[in-house]
């Protein structure tokens, strides 16, 4: 018999022990592991088992607490948002008003003295005062007219009301006068112009 065929031999032989040997240990551990034995292995086995159990319950509880505060903030969030929105809602024009609030009042002293006054030039003074303070306030506050007349005509920024013939070749498409103007507010354009264009 050659080396070759000695070392297979060999092999086959230590593979067969081997597997008895395992078949060995799995009946015993079976053993172990189905007797009543309460200080056996299977006791020790289900210790551990209880103990991840409990480490798993507790991580589950621990996440729903997470769960559970984490939903109130949120809900706390929501009626915090609601509530200041409603705010705004109510009290967003407060501060345009109060600046408003000085022009109401010259309007009151020039309805006064319109009952009293004779002076045409007087009364013209005081309301071209009002309307100037009036208009400085909403410039402060943003406001910006639009130049639109001998612009070119364009419907993003304008409202046309009519046409009518150009008075010359130039003004053909654009804006000849101006019945309402546009504005911005911030930059941001709140109202179209309203305006006759040339054609």
């Amino acid at each position: 018999m050659n080396d070759h065929t000695k070392n297979n031999k060999k092999s086959m032989n230590e593979n067969a022990d081997n597997m008895a040997q395992s078949e060995d240990l799995d009946e015993a551990l079976s053993n172990v592991l189905n007797s009543d034995d309460s200080g056996g292995v299977g006791a020790a086995l289900s210790e551990g088992n209880d103990e991840e159990i409990e480490k798993l319950e507790t991580a589950v509880q621990e996440q729903k607490d997470k769960y559970l505060r984490l939903m109130a903030e949120f809900d706390n969030y929501k009626r915090r948002n609601a509530k200041e929105k409603e705010e705004l809602r109510l009290t967003g024009g407060k501060d345009i008003v109060s600046s408003l609030l000085v022009v109401l009042d010259d309007m009151d002293r020039a309805s006064k003295q319109l009952e009293t006054t004779t002076d045409i030039n007087v009364v013209k003074e005081g309301i071209s005062l009002i309307f100037n303070k009036l208009r400085t306030i909403m410039q402060q506050k943003g406001l910006k007219a639009m130049d639109a007349v001998n612009e070119e005509f364009n419907p993003d920024l304008h409202e046309a009301i009519t046409e009518i013939p150009a008075p010359n070749e130039a003004m053909v498409g654009k804006v000849i006068d101006m019945v309402e103007p546009g504005y911005y507010l911030n930059d941001k354009l709140i109202r179209h112009a309203k305006v006759v264009v040339g054609k």
